[in-house]
C-alpha cells in the first residue's frame, strides 16, 4: 500500500484535487504578486498614462475641449488607483499567461510542454494587439455615438464614463484576441479537434457576430467589425495551427 501511495506522489500527472487547489493558489498568488508590482510602476508613471487614454478624447474634441470631471475630492485619487491597476495587469500580463500555462501543463505531453514560451509570446502580443485595435478605433467610435445623440445634446464626461469606457472596451478586445489561444490549448488538451472545428465553421462565425454584438461595450458598428472580423481569421488560423501541432497525434491514432 506505501508502495502504491509513494507511486502516485511520484507521479505528476496523477494529482489529486487538494493539489491541483494548491497548484491553482500558488498561480494565484505569483499573479497577484506581478500585477500589484506593475501597479506600483504604473502609479508612479500615471501622468504618462493618463494622457495616452486621453489622447483619443482630444483627437475627436480638440485638445483644449478634452478634459474629464469630478463630482467628489476623492473622485481623481480613486481614479488614479483604478487606471495604476490596470496599468499593473498590462505590465504583469506576461507572468499572468505564464502561470496560466504553467497550471494547465501537467495536462499535456513532454513534447506539448515546449511551447510554453511562445504561448506566453504569443497571448501577450495578442492581447496588446487587442487592445490597440480598440484604442486605434475608439475615435471613431467616439464621433458615432456623440453623433447618435443629436447636435443639441454635448458631452460632459467624468472618469467613470470616459475612462471607464475605454479601459473595459480595451479590455475586452485584448481578451477576446487570445480567442486562438485558447482554440490552440484545447486542441492541444485533445478536447476539440481542427476537424471539429472546420466542420462547425458557420456556426462558430455566427456565435462570433452575435457575441461581439452583445459583449461590446460601445454597441458601434466600428467596434463591431473591428472586433469580429479578426476573430473570424483567427478561428481559421487555430484550424491551420491546430492541424500542424496536432499531426502527430493523428498519426499515432491511426497507427494504432
Amino acid at each position: 500500500m506505501a508502495k502504491i501511495l509513494r507511486k502516485k506522489r511520484s507521479d505528476p500527472d496523477a494529482m489529486t484535487l487538494i493539489e491541483h487547489l494548491a497548484e491553482l493558489r500558488k498561480r494565484l498568488v505569483i499573479s497577484a504578486f506581478a500585477i500589484t508590482i506593475g501597479a506600483i510602476v504604473a502609479y508612479a508613471f500615471y501622468d504618462n498614462v493618463l494622457r495616452f487614454f486621453m489622447h483619443p478624447l482630444c483627437v475627436v474634441d480638440g485638445s483644449g475641449h478634452c478634459q474629464l470631471y469630478v463630482n467628489g475630492p476623492l473622485d481623481g485619487f480613486t481614479w488614479r488607483i483604478k487606471i495604476s491597476a490596470f496599468g499593473g495587469l498590462f505590465v504583469a500580463l506576461p507572468v499572468v499567461m505564464y502561470q496560466v500555462w504553467a497550471f494547465i501543463a501537467p495536462g499535456l505531453k513532454k513534447a506539448e510542454k515546449k511551447y510554453a514560451i511562445p504561448f506566453v509570446f504569443v497571448s501577450f502580443l495578442l492581447f496588446v494587439g487587442g487592445a490597440y485595435v480598440a484604442y486605434l478605433v475608439f475615435p471613431k467610435a467616439l464621433l458615432f455615438l456623440q453623433g447618435a445623440a443629436g447636435p443639441q445634446i454635448h458631452p460632459l464626461y467624468t472618469p467613470q464614463s470616459y475612462l471607464g469606457f475605454i479601459v473595459v472596451l480595451m479590455a475586452a478586445f485584448g481578451a477576446a484576441f487570445e480567442f486562438p489561444v485558447i482554440l490552440v490549448s484545447l486542441e492541444l488538451l485533445g478536447v476539440v479537434t481542427p476537424t471539429k472545428l472546420a466542420k462547425s465553421r458557420r456556426w462558430a462565425i455566427v456565435l462570433i457576430f452575435a457575441a461581439g454584438a452583445v459583449f461590446i461595450p460601445s454597441s458601434d458598428p466600428y467596434s463591431l467589425f473591428a472586433l469580429t472580423v479578426p476573430l473570424v481569421v483567427f478561428y481559421e488560423l487555430s484550424i491551420l495551427i491546430g492541424r500542424v501541432l496536432t499531426r502527430g497525434r493523428v498519426n499515432e491514432i491511426s497507427g494504432g
